[in-house]
């Protein structure tokens, strides 16, 4: 009775918004098709993983693998791509241990690869699982983010035309590698290319790690296991050695630098372009965040409709919930406004990222202006997905442990969904590039920008902001907001205002602090190192304002029904977000004191206002209770039952098996001291 009260009267009609969020009326229907497969296959059960030993985890894994194997490469890219987003949030380990093959070993054949090698190890079975297991072997024991800094070796052996990849060091041990501890057959290996003593810089190699038919380890090859993890135990992430390890010239991937027989190497003109493809996964990665965040606002906001707590000492009154507290309110509701807001900017990033690589694989031989375009849309691309893979997911890991914590004791149990989800969702925070290095780079591209325009170089749209900045020689003067109400200085209009002068003076910032290391005669590198403070805080207020400028886009494009309900969304994580850095608005002189107080009611406002939708809002998710995979987010809202049910099942009372052996012994020892000599105190 408790959440079917909150359903009565929705504000807004819920599947619409559903449809909305899903793109269209189709693909909600998919998902919840590939939802109901899901719940009904015993393979996919979920309830009973925190009970999994870790090698069980891994086995169960694996099973999937086989399953999901033929499926993914027999039906449209369309529904498996909609499979795989389910999955990332069901099962992010396995989701992750089946990317590892698909998304990563086999993206770099796609990315890196000339069209005749791709069709090689096509019918070797690379796309299909079908005689070859990939891996990704980038990351190493002393380096992760400079890639440009790894030690594993690939020397060209013009005798034999071959490569012989090898790790010189401990250093150069490949590590973190998922799926070479048990699964993998094939690596894609990332090496220093050496010609005639020569480096080439770092390239990408087909390295086979393991027999096919015997699966025993090729001659060179070392491989372990790094056993257990925070999370995502699904994963068999492994070390790999390799010592003096032959493979044919033909296994190094050449669509960009290519190595010919007599051992000349021709270069592309732009080498960036080989970098293109490795922007998929942080794309990929702020559409994680916001489906994360949505499971975990629904535990946490159905969990607060039921949960009541305390009274007002009426006798006899019912407890209050724990949703009608405003204090609660703002625990919860801003979160939902930011997991809109990585909904939309996911959306749009995707969009983009598809443009590029459409634009990238146009290019063939082309040069001059088409080439200029492609680069300058690949290094936006490349800044704005790497400012929002960090944000995000930082936002979400938050997210998650918000919600944790507002289920009280019970967020602890990893029966409640929750504390799992943190420690399986943390490592985004990292892989795909540390999320502090990305932001850096983030940081570099807009000073750059910034100082290209002011040598006459357009803008990009996303930073139409700076207009003025360029205009004034980065003498930035921001006009005061003159509204004085908490409706005028949280309108759309002001809010994206608000946002693009204080992301403008970020920026003015970040580029004197550039400059001024340039004056003390830094090198350009070191420049930037000594900005890197006011870089890292100008992506952070750029990414903010880009949030906040993608989601009052959607709404603008969203249907009448659905704009009322969107808008106070967009405007609470607009004005919210601005009373959490206020001190930046209040430098940049765009808000006084009086009107972040103005803002602060806005939000005490709007906060009891979706309160009312709270629920329905996140109905609209359209997670089912399989999905949501916790007692405590059911859609009846019967928790309690279920939650007792689930742990009673799961952990059934059995004779406590070293009662013998610790605990009787503990209960029942004597006290069998030695007499010793008395001490006579009163004695003189």
């Amino acid at each position: 009775a408790s959440i079917a009260e909150e359903r009565k009267a929705p504000s807004f009609p819920i599947r619409e918004l559903t449809y909305w969020l899903d793109g269209d009326k189709k693909v909600t229907e998919l998902k919840e098709q590939i939802m109901l497969e899901l719940e009904r296959d015993p393979l996919w059960r979920v309830s009973d993983h925190p009970n999994l030993t870790l090698a069980e985890t891994r086995e169960r894994a694996m099973k999937k693998i086989r399953r999901l194997a033929d499926q993914a490469t027999s039906r449209p890219l369309e529904e498996t791509m909609v499979r795989m987003s389910i999955i990332s949030v069901v099962d992010p380990g396995f989701w992750t241990r089946f990317g590892v093959h698909f998304g990563l070993f086999f993206g770099a054949l796609q990315g890196q690869a000339s069209p005749a090698q791709l069709a090689y190890w096509m019918e070797k079975g690379a796309f299909t699982m079908q005689g070859v297991t990939g891996c990704f072997g980038m990351t190493e024991l002393g380096h992760g983010s400079n890639v440009a800094g790894l030690e594993t070796i690939a020397t060209f052996d013009p005798n034999t035309d071959e490569f012989i990849v090898h790790s010189p060091t401990i250093t150069a041990t490949k590590w973190w590698i998922g799926g070479a501890a048990h699964t993998a057959t094939h690596c894609a290996v990332y090496a220093q290319l050496l010609v005639g003593g020569k480096r080439y810089g770092t390239k990408t190699f087909v390295v086979q790690l393991r027999d096919t038919q015997t699966f025993e380890l090729m001659p060179g090859v070392n491989i372990g296991d790094l056993g257990k993890k925070m999370g995502r135990d699904q994963i068999d992430n492994g070390w790999i050695r390799f010592t003096h390890v032959r493979i044919p010239r033909s296994h190094m991937l050449m669509k960009h630098t290519k190595v010919m027989r007599s051992g000349e190497v021709i270069e592309p003109p732009l080498a960036q372009l080989a970098y293109g493809a490795l922007i998929q996964g942080r794309v990929s990665m702020v559409g994680d965040s916001a489906n994360v965040a949505k499971r975990a606002l629904t535990i946490a906001t159905r969990y607060a409709s039921v949960r009541r707590q305390f009274s007002d000492g009426t006798p006899g009154a019912l407890e209050s919930k724990l949703i009608d507290y405003p204090i609660h309110q703002h625990r919860l509701l801003p979160l939902m406004a930011q997991t809109f807001a990585m909904i939309f900017a996911a959306r749009e990033m995707n969009t983009s990222y598809m443009q590029l690589m459409s634009q990238l694989n146009e290019l063939g031989d082309s040069k001059g202006a088409a080439v200029d375009a492609a680069i300058k849309n690949l290094k936006e691309t490349h800044a704005t997905s790497a400012g929002l893979k960090a944000f995000c997911t930082w936002m979400c890991l938050n997210i998650i442990d918000q919600c944790r914590q507002s289920l009280g004791g019970h967020g602890y149990s990893a029966y409640t969904g929750l504390s799992q989800a943190y420690s399986d969702f943390a490592v985004h925070c990292t892989w795909e590039g540390d999320n502090t290095i990305l932001t850096l780079q983030c940081g570099r591209y807009l000073v750059a920008t910034a100082l290209d325009a002011l040598k006459g170089q357009p803008l990009p749209e996303n930073l139409a902001y700076l207009k003025d900045a360029i205009k004034s020689g980065m003498v930035l003067e921001t006009k005061p907001f003159s509204g004085k109400s908490a409706a005028e200085v949280s309108s759309l209009a002001a809010l994206k205002a608000a946002w693009s002068s204080v992301a403008a003076n970020a920026i003015v910032n970040a580029v004197r602090d550039f400059e001024a290391g340039v004056a003390k005669g830094l090198s350009k590198d070191n420049a930037y190192e000594f900005s890197s403070a006011s870089r890292l805080h100008a992506a952070r207020m750029h990414t903010y304002t880009y949030l906040l400028h993608r989601f009052v886009a959607q709404v603008e494009q969203s249907p009448a029904a659905l704009r009322p309900i969107l808008t106070l969304l967009a405007q609470l994580f607009g004005a919210h977000s601005a009373v959490q850095h206020s001190g930046e608005f209040l430098q940049a002189g765009f808000y006084s004191g009086a009107q972040i107080e103005a803002l602060k009611v806005f939000v005490n406002d709007a906060c009891a206002q979706i309160r009312k939708d709270a629920v329905p809002l996140t109905d609209a998710f359209d997670y089912s209770d399989y999905i949501i995979n916790s007692p405590l987010g059911r859609y009846d809202g019967d928790v309690y039952e279920k939650y007792f049910e689930l742990v009673t099942s799961l952990n059934p009372q059995k004779p406590v098996p070293y009662f013998d052996s610790l605990i009787r012994p503990l209960l029942e020892r004597t006290n069998e001291s030695q007499p010793g000599p008395e001490l006579e105190i009163d004695q003189e």
